[in-house]
């Protein structure tokens, strides 16, 4: 049994996979899917008035803010080289480039079935997890793998039904689950040493940098967009970015990276409640239904064998 720090700022040995979460763990969990849910409505929204670039770097920029106000006071660990570069490439690529590859593919795609491509995700870190982290690879896994990115095929499809020119939103959902992930394996090994408000925070400063070629855009977007569109940049930097990250780097530092990962299945169909209330937007039959081969690909990558002669893929060296 793992021993919960007093504090979502101190790092953690994980739980062993297979090991029931803390109640604390499952309450972070619960608001980092419920604000994450909440990321792809407000983007689609504000996104009708800031271009991808903008939102992404006015995102962030009150992201930081936020992030350095809960590092108040709270104890620094100075990070190794290698830890540096690991939190700076998960800053880059989880702030920074899956940010701006989600507003890209909401300008084109509704919410509901960005969610639902961007949800191959946990496919991905188990994956990463298993080869990279050395949590193991099941040939469940693989199997879940391709019948996950069978849905995307065929969400794909659907794209290509309703319009041409919305095939490059799917693929940047895509490019955005892809660096979703490996922002995930980026981060995950620091967390065993280092605070997870420390690392949080540094990483979203690198994510701000890296969106910094679109500060002209988010000047002239905010002079331009109405109260509410601005208002949902910062709810966007405060609620999915500030708590969200914090909650889940908190869960991350407690529990294996794929095991975590998969409980995000649970936000496609959250988003595609809240769109069809908030927007009336429902995805196509067809995406429906790639969407649902996407979660049954998730489900059947946790599937484990009962047998002891139960096998994993070998690593390569």
């Amino acid at each position: 049994m793992v021993t919960a720090p007093n504090s979502l700022h101190s790092p953690a040995v994980p739980a062993k996979s297979g090991a029931l979460p803390e109640p604390i763990v499952l309450v972070a969990i619960a608001v980092t899917l419920v604000a994450w849910a909440s990321a792809f409505i407000v983007i689609r929204g504000s996104g009708a008035d800031y271009s991808p670039g903008a939102l992404a770097l006015g995102r962030m920029i009150v992201g930081t803010a936020a992030l350095g106000v809960l590092t108040i006071g709270r104890r620094w660990v100075r990070p190794t080289r290698r830890e540096l570069l690991m939190i700076l490439a998960f800053g880059a690529l989880w702030f920074g480039a899956y940010n701006v590859l989600l507003g890209l593919a909401e300008k084109t795609i509704d919410a509901g079935t960005t969610a639902m491509i961007v949800g191959i995700g946990p496919i991905l870190i188990g994956l990463g997890s298993g080869l990279l982290l050395k949590e193991g690879v099941t040939r469940w896994l693989i199997i879940g793998t391709a019948a996950a990115f069978a849905g995307v095929l065929l969400i794909g499809i659907s794209s290509g039904v309703d319009g041409a020119h919305l095939g490059y939103g799917v693929a940047a959902a895509v490019g955005a689950a892809i660096t979703y992930a490996a922002g995930v394996l980026f981060q995950k090994p620091v967390l065993r040493r280092l605070p997870v408000s420390q690392v949080t925070f540094i990483g979203a400063v690198a994510g701000a940098v890296v969106c910094l070629p679109f500060a002209g855009s988010l000047v002239s977007d905010i002079a331009a967009a109405p109260l509410a569109s601005t208002l949902g940049v910062v709810y966007l930097g405060v609620v999915p970015t500030a708590v969200a990250f914090t909650t889940w780097g908190f869960a991350l530092s407690r529990m294996p990276a794929g095991q975590l990962g998969i409980t995000t299945y649970l936000v496609p169909p959250l988003v595609i409640i809240a769109g069809l209330f908030v927007f009336r937007e429902i995805p196509t039959v067809l995406a429906i239904a790639g969407g649902i081969l996407c979660l049954a690909g998730v489900g059947l990558s946790r599937r484990q064998s009962t047998s002891k002669l139960r096998k994993t893929i070998p690593r390569a060296a």
